[in-house]
């Protein structure tokens, strides 16, 4: 990750994934609706990250922050507004990440719950701008992989 703050930049880029879980769509939307299951599969990757503060307030217009620190003492900040949220088949957010105090992305996402094969295929989709200078090399998309992998190990252990 690098930041520079003497020369503006917008680097912008999108991405899909798809996942299909073998459980229902009210399960996997419950996943991301209250504080005690999310916290159990949103954080940074174990071993490399620690959690600070975790605020959650699952509403439209309601708002959450994430923040923690990196081995070697850098802090991430994520901060989300929630725009759209249907209930078991739709969440629309916007939210910025800082690392330490520099902002270096902005970004919208929708996450759509399909009910498929008696599971659910989850879509989620992000549209992000980078800003003045950080080069993400696809690690965005990379860590939401990541974060994906974490629901579905916590959708299986918690059945």
């Amino acid at each position: 990750m690098t930041a520079t703050t003497s020369k503006r930049s917008a680097v912008h880029g999108t991405f899909t994934i798809e996942r299909d879980y073998p459980f229902p769509p009210e399960r996997v939307f419950a996943a991301w609706a209250a504080l005690e299951a999310k916290s159990q599969w949103f954080a940074g990757p174990k071993g490399e990250w620690k959690q600070k503060h975790r605020e959650l307030e699952f509403r439209v217009g309601g708002r959450e922050h994430l923040s923690g620190t990196w081995k070697g003492g850098k802090v991430s900040h994520f901060d989300s507004l929630y725009f759209d949220i249907v209930q078991n088949e739709r969440i629309v957010f916007a939210y910025d990440m800082h690392i330490d105090t520099t902002r270096i992305s902005v970004s919208l996402a929708t996450v759509e719950f399909k009910r498929a094969d008696g599971g659910t295929k989850l879509v989620l989709t992000e549209q992000g701008v980078f800003l003045d200078g950080y080069d993400d090399a696809g690690s965005r998309e990379k860590g939401t992989q990541g974060l994906l992998d974490g629901l579905g190990l916590y959708l299986k252990s918690s059945s």
